[in-house]
């Protein structure tokens, strides 16, 4: 069924809130949650909402926590979640950020003790509404193994980058360092179907295609030993700068109880105009040679933001229902 943005975010609140979130907290979530449904995020839409309530009814979240900023030094602050959504988190910190990287040119933004914070790219985007470049990184629950391993070490590590232009931003991306996000292997056991090769390995460290087996296994690197690399510089700037904890030792993201995520998110804020006026000339000489050929394009540059989704009956259904315990 068709559901328009507004709705998702007004019912997602409800719910939010009907399970103990603090309103100002729900807002900021279901904010987010709309948001992921409004760019065909849907891994990161409605299909996290349960979720979010069972652990608000088992605390696993703290939903009504203070975040508590502070600046450790100059171009550095710090939110500590108090193990409750990353969302609200960001929202108290960013605005100290903002200034403290337009006096200095670059700030780095810390969120630590948090909830996952699940569409990183929403956050990248906000910093770039602000007129600076944004790039983001965080950790989650262990679902990676090293190449030629079998063991899960890091999660899907994201990397997010939005960078901003007159009107909208000229780029963005948001891509697990992982072949592919967990939600997508969930889904395919959900539908029955075959995930292509590539993806994961089995319990043994064998290649699969069965998604079944690929969850008692783990997921592999993008591009190998590449891919790995950025997910441990992930892990270096989500986990050991903020002090939250390592992908290894977080429980499944969505498990309805047990101890808090306690994730870690990592913020770059980049003033373009520090070194001069020349940013946005280089950039448009950079997307120009893009332009130029068939099928090429700058990552996010035209992205669609929709006003009303396709919302599966039973995922709609299920909100409702949260939304009116």
């Amino acid at each position: 069924m068709k559901v328009s943005v507004p709705d998702i975010e007004a019912r997602s609140k409800a719910a939010l809130i009907a399970y103990g979130a603090g309103t100002w907290q729900a807002i900021e979530v279901a904010r987010a949650v709309a948001r992921a449904e409004a760019t065909g995020n849907v891994i990161c839409g409605l299909y996290y909402l349960e979720s979010y309530c069972l652990q608000l009814a088992s605390g696993r979240v703290n939903g009504q926590v203070e975040p508590q900023v502070t600046a450790p030094r100059p171009g550095s602050v710090l939110s500590d979640a108090c193990f409750g959504f990353a969302q609200p988190a960001f929202s108290r910190a960013l605005p100290q950020a903002v200034a403290a990287a337009r006096t200095n040119g670059v700030a780095m933004l810390a969120v630590t003790h948090a909830h996952t914070c699940t569409s990183l790219g929403y956050f990248t985007e906000q910093i770039a509404a602000e007129g600076l470049i944004g790039i983001g990184v965080t950790n989650a629950s262990a679902v990676v193994a090293p190449p030629g391993g079998n063991a899960p070490v890091l999660g899907t590590n994201p990397l997010a980058v939005t960078v901003p232009g007159p009107d909208a931003p000229v780029l963005h991306f948001d891509f697990s360092t992982s072949a592919v996000a967990l939600g997508k292997i969930t889904m395919a056991k959900a539908a029955g179907e075959a995930i292509p090769p590539g993806w994961a390995v089995d319990a043994q460290g064998q290649p699969t295609t069965d998604p079944a087996e690929a969850l008692k296994g783990a997921l592999v690197s993008a591009g190998g030993y590449k891919g790995w690399g950025l997910g441990l510089l992930v892990e270096v700037l989500a986990a050991c700068m903020t002090g939250s904890v390592n992908s290894v030792d977080v429980k499944g993201l969505k498990l309805p109880d047990g101890p808090p995520h306690d994730l870690g998110q990592f913020y770059l804020l980049l003033d373009p105009g520090t070194y001069g006026d020349h940013f946005a000339d280089r950039f448009a000489r950079l997307a120009g040679v893009v332009a130029e050929q068939d099928g090429g394009r700058i990552p996010g540059a035209a992205r669609r933001v929709m006003t009303q989704v396709e919302v599966p009956d039973a995922l709609w259904a299920l909100t409702e229902r949260l939304a009116s315990v």
